[in-house]
């Protein structure tokens, strides 16, 4: 495996990537109640922390991810099916057959294959069915290249429309998700923050014993306040497909 996705990898044991699933899966919990016997695909399922989470708690749970490194190390304590590929795996799947698609961090590496894979979504969602989407919050990411890196060239740069690279994964293409579902059943029915405070500071505090517990609670008074969804590092986007 290379360094870049080891390093990923190695990302699950801190405390600031459990923190990130934690808010993630808490706003779904909080959006859908009960999230038990349901069933769930995980589009870009990477390493499946989510894929193995959502199994654990009973439901039925099927994962495609395209980097067949990550697939070989993904998390598996609960059984889930794992499919590799990619758009093309979604055509053979049967229309309305999923309560929950989970999409985190993937149409920001895909931007030519963006709009056809959810109108996939679209055709594979139950009506009153939910897609989780994670996306990358260009305002987010100014204010951690400013606050937290101190690279201020690059957060000019990012100004004037350059490009911002993850390690893992290429450039970052952001999107504006509202202009992919005019044609569309699915809209987005809530924007949570995530990430609002914690990509701000050094990550010596965040070792403390109590930090995540501490920075859950505030992060959670604010994830649905407009104006610090605005400025956080992600959005998850609660999409609702139309009954």
């Amino acid at each position: 495996m290379k360094a870049s996705l080891q390093g990923y990898l190695d990302q699950w044991e801190t405390p600031w990537m459990r923190l990130y699933y934690r808010m993630v899966w808490t706003q779904l919990e909080h959006e859908l109640g009960d999230l038990t016997g349901k069933k769930i695909l995980d589009f870009g399922s990477g390493f499946g922390w989510n894929a193995n989470y959502f199994a654990g708690l009973g439901n039925e749970v099927l994962a495609i991810e395209p980097n067949e490194e990550m697939v070989a190390s993904r998390s598996r304590e609960n059984e889930y099916h794992q499919l590799i590929g990619s758009l093309s795996a979604l055509t053979d799947l049967s229309a309305t057959s999923f309560d929950i698609i989970l999409c985190h961090n993937v149409f920001e590496y895909c931007p030519t294959e963006r709009a056809a894979i959810l109108a996939e979504f679209d055709r594979l969602v139950k009506p009153g069915g939910v897609i989780s989407i994670v996306k990358h919050n260009h305002a987010g990411a100014i204010m951690q290249k400013v606050v937290f890196e101190n690279a201020l060239d690059e957060a000019y740069d990012i100004l004037a429309g350059g490009e911002k690279t993850n390690a893992m994964f290429g450039k970052i293409n952001y999107y504006d998700f509202a202009d992919l579902t005019e044609h569309l059943s699915v809209k987005i029915d809530k924007t949570y923050g995530v990430r609002t405070f914690w990509a701000l500071q050094p990550n010596e505090v965040k070792t403390a014993s109590n930090w995540a517990d501490k920075m859950f609670r505030v992060e959670w008074e604010v994830c649905d306040k407009p104006e610090y969804v605005a400025i956080s590092f992600f959005n998850h986007l609660i999409v609702r497909k139309t009954q």
